[in-house]
């Protein structure tokens, strides 16, 4: 069982890096309906765990220069669990987890009898995993080409769609590259030119987990990430399209206890349960449904530094509940360790860096800013939920967002023009 721990705490931390495949995706025959040629463009830069105050705690000139340009957020708050996949998908699709159906990093699936993990190509790439409707879905649906280099998401046929153009997860591609395909994308003709495009840096979060928020190395992934921020934004202005970005991230990093040990499988009959999640949250399925009690039971007597429990008793504001749970994907029991604590039941060390707790608290918060034709100048709003970054964007795409999404596009309402230029 401990060997088991151990997987799942190391695999919420990263991407999987197994895929190396370089070679770009291209669904064949689409074309942009000429309604969308004189539309205006959005590049969505996910800075993973770039907290909300990095840009000033290891000050990027470039990204303090270019908020300064259109609006900067206090902060943006990630939904519960505050981790990568969730959040991420969450930004897609306006949903919380529990409703869009990624509800951690590494879950169960009663009705499949599988289970989801980000380093597992054949399920990151199967869309049956995925609810709602992502906005290069949506784009695509509306006949506007999108493109990605890397998110959430996109790899997976959802709603039998892909981005018209697009890349398999590979962290090793160089940056240059990858930029050089943006800008590629954006000069083409107008009938095949990507109005969406998302593009992903990883290299915050992984400096941030092994590391720690105050090390070097986070300030150092700050400044590459700033750096060739930057450089995309100067190379993507030059071709004069009106190019909204709006930069992100999934969620922050806190540091944590690496000497209490919290052993949760230590405390139950690991028997009697499918246990899936990892340092900051644990899902216990029961294989019958006498073994709920007993183990809820044990583990509330032995809550220290962590919290136990039914699906039906987590805080309301996590939308986090079992009424929320629309793919029936929460465990039986669900365990969370209370900050700065983590849970653990290996012998190895524990990684200085952490996120997933509770969005409330301010380590978790993440980085929110917007600049472009369509935004408006020199703004700075409070915090809010990233929830609603998706019917923000629809609105500079001019896409009806679906009715089901739990973002309200009133909420960014004040940072938007509704044409260029205004």
């Amino acid at each position: 069982m401990a060997k088991l721990i151990t997987t799942l705490l190391l695999i919420v931390f990263y991407y999987p890096l197994a895929a190396q495949d370089t070679t770009q995706q291209i669904v064949p025959g689409r074309k942009n309906d000429p309604q969308h040629f004189k539309k205006p463009y959005v590049i969505l830069i996910s800075a993973d765990g770039f907290r909300y105050d990095y840009a000033d705690k290891y000050p990027a000139p470039n990204l303090r220069r270019l908020r300064r340009k259109g609006v900067q957020a206090s902060s943006m708050l990630p939904s519960f669990p505050s981790v990568t996949f969730p959040n991420h998908y969450t930004l897609a699709t306006g949903l919380y987890p529990s409703h869009h159906g990624l509800v951690y990093n590494q879950f169960y699936d009663r009705q499949k009898q599988q289970t989801y993990a980000v380093g597992n190509r054949a399920v990151v790439e199967d869309g049956s995993w995925y609810g709602g409707t992502p906005l290069w879905v949506l784009a695509e649906k509306n006949r506007m080409l999108s493109a990605s280099y890397h998110f959430v998401g996109t790899e997976a046929p959802i709603q039998n769609a892909y981005p018209t153009y697009w890349y398999r997860y590979n962290e090793t591609t160089d940056i240059q590259f990858r930029i050089s395909k943006v800008v590629e994308w954006l000069q083409l003709p107008e009938d095949k030119r990507p109005h969406f495009i998302s593009f992903y840096f990883p290299e915050a979060d992984h400096a941030g987990h092994r590391y720690g928020p105050d090390s070097k190395q986070t300030a150092d992934a700050v400044a590459y990430v700033d750096k060739y921020t930057g450089e995309l934004v100067k190379k993507v202005s030059a071709l004069g399209l009106p190019v909204n970005f709006v930069f992100v991230s999934d969620h922050g990093m806190g540091t944590v206890d690496t000497v209490t040990r919290i052993n949760i499988a230590a405390m139950v009959d690991t028997s009697r349960f499918i246990i899936r999640g990892g340092n900051v949250i644990l899902h216990l399925y029961a294989k019958d449904s006498s073994a709920i009690q007993p183990a809820y039971t044990a583990l509330k007597e032995k809550e220290n530094g962590f919290r136990v429990y039914m699906p039906d008793e987590t805080p309301a504001q996590w939308h986090y509940r079992k009424s929320d749970d629309h793919f029936g994907r929460f465990g039986d029991i669900i365990v969370v360790p209370e900050y700065p604590k983590v849970l653990s039941s290996y012998t190895g060390g524990i990684s200085p860096g952490a996120h997933g707790f509770d969005p409330a608290l301010k380590e978790m918060h993440a980085s929110f800013y917007a600049w472009g034709p369509q935004i408006k100048k020199r703004k700075r709003i409070t915090s809010f939920e990233n929830v609603h970054v998706y019917p923000f964007i629809c609105r500079i795409l001019g896409l009806t967002p679906p009715a089901e999404i739990d973002g309200d596009g009133n909420v960014l309402e004040a940072i938007y023009y509704p044409r260029p230029g205004n």
